[in-house]
């Protein structure tokens, strides 16, 4: 029997953090390119510090020979993104910061492996597991601490840049402390928010007095209580934001991307990588089924795990854990899942749709949990494939 009455903490950071700051340039070059070129491979990393953008990585084009008309564009697509995301410091400048290009083409020996040919269908891009999870303690079937970590740095961001609070700056970082009884969410414990400002001489007291209403209305009515303890910005002074004040690196923050620790994660980073490569897809896959598993019914909570060997199509393992809330035998729904869904990687983006230019809105806020949108974004949180499931069983 799980435990029933505990607290569970999760974080989440802003699009202005150093390190995604980076998952989304990475994300805006797999988009630029799959726009113009669906089936694109991109392994795309990013590296940013004071006045500097590093971007390496593997490219493959349909058409290799134009390969050097899309790398013009890179610097580009970098300023853009850093922008957006409202960098207009000294020392870090959409306008000005050094830009370098190092990507260059995908090797031979691994896109040997992952194209199909002949009668032998794509293969894995690498090797490596993959989970997913779903619960129903939320309506977004996602554990409530990484979901409303999450909600609170995204209602920040749009006061920010909507010009309603412009004295917050684009880095910021939140924590999120829930009290759980009898196995679901009830209250807060404690929040952390650490966010970037723009005058020195604003407190700490100061900035609470600023995001605290919007930390409250983001939160469901009720989880607050005078006990509920508040660390907003508790070493002072936040000015040098950004990756101005920490360096940042694509792929640091898997666990801010997935379910904030409430679950396994494989290891594999997601921004930057085309839907060949398995450790995005597959996770995409494995959240899915998860969603779709608590969403049919079948299960209060799922965890699914998903294996491949780099250059095989078909998935060397599908397991699952319903952790003692399934209405369904997990064995079952382990035999169910390959009648209901393809796992292949050609059949993962087919179902899916992921050979589109989807992938930059992923960057910040989390991967999952978000709403399903009318272009194929978020195309894993449809819960279209609950009933596929339980006539599968």
């Amino acid at each position: 029997m799980s435990r029933q009455n505990y607290i569970f903490t999760s974080e989440s950071v802003s699009e202005g953090h150093p390190d995604k700051v980076c998952d989304r340039i990475s994300d805006a070059v797999l988009d630029a390119l799959l726009a113009e070129d669906p089936l694109a491979r991109v392994a795309c990393e990013t590296f940013a510090t004071t006045n500097r953008v590093v971007i390496g990585g593997e490219i493959g084009l349909t058409d290799q020979d134009k390969l050097h008309e899309y790398m013009e564009r890179i610097p580009e697509i970098a300023r853009a993104c850093i922008k957006d995301i409202g960098y207009e410091q000294d020392k870090f400048h959409h306008a000005t910061c050094e830009v370098t290009n190092l990507l260059h083409e995908q090797s031979a020996h691994i896109a040997q492996g992952v194209t199909g040919a002949g009668n032998r269908d794509e293969g894995a891009g690498d090797q490596g597991i993959m989970f997913g999870y779903a619960t129903n303690e939320t309506p977004e079937l996602m554990p409530a601490p990484i979901l409303y970590s999450h909600a609170v740095l995204k209602k920040l961001a749009e006061v920010r840049k909507s010009g309603v609070e412009p004295m917050l700056g684009p880095d910021a970082k939140s924590q999120i402390s829930v009290r759980y009884e009898g196995g679901k969410p009830v209250g807060v414990t404690s929040i952390v928010l650490s966010t970037q400002h723009t005058d020195e001489g604003q407190t700490s007291d100061d900035i609470r007095a600023i995001v605290e209403p919007y930390i409250r209305a983001t939160l469901p009515e009720g989880w607050i209580s005078p006990e509920t303890e508040w660390w907003v910005n508790p070493t002072g002074t936040f000015v040098i934001g950004g990756p101005d004040g920490d360096a940042g690196l694509t792929g640091r923050k898997i666990i801010v991307d997935t379910y904030g620790g409430a679950a396994p994660h494989g290891g594999g980073a997601f921004s930057g990588k085309d839907p060949s490569k398995v450790d995005r897809s597959a996770a995409y896959a494995a959240r899915y089924l998860a969603k779709n598993v608590v969403a049919a019914g079948l299960a209060e909570r799922c965890t699914v795990q998903l294996s491949y060997a780099i250059g095989v199509a078909k998935p060397l393992s599908i397991y699952v854990d319903t952790h003692g809330t399934g209405d369904a035998d997990a064995e079952a729904i382990e035999r169910a899942i390959p009648k209901a869904m393809d796992l292949t990687p050609r059949g993962i983006r087919t179902h899916l749709e992921l050979n589109k230019p989807i992938y930059q809105r992923t960057a910040a806020y989390g991967h999952f949990g978000r709403a399903p949108e009318a272009d194929g974004g978020f195309s894993w949180e449809r819960t279209d494939l609950a009933e596929a499931l339980k006539r599968a069983l």
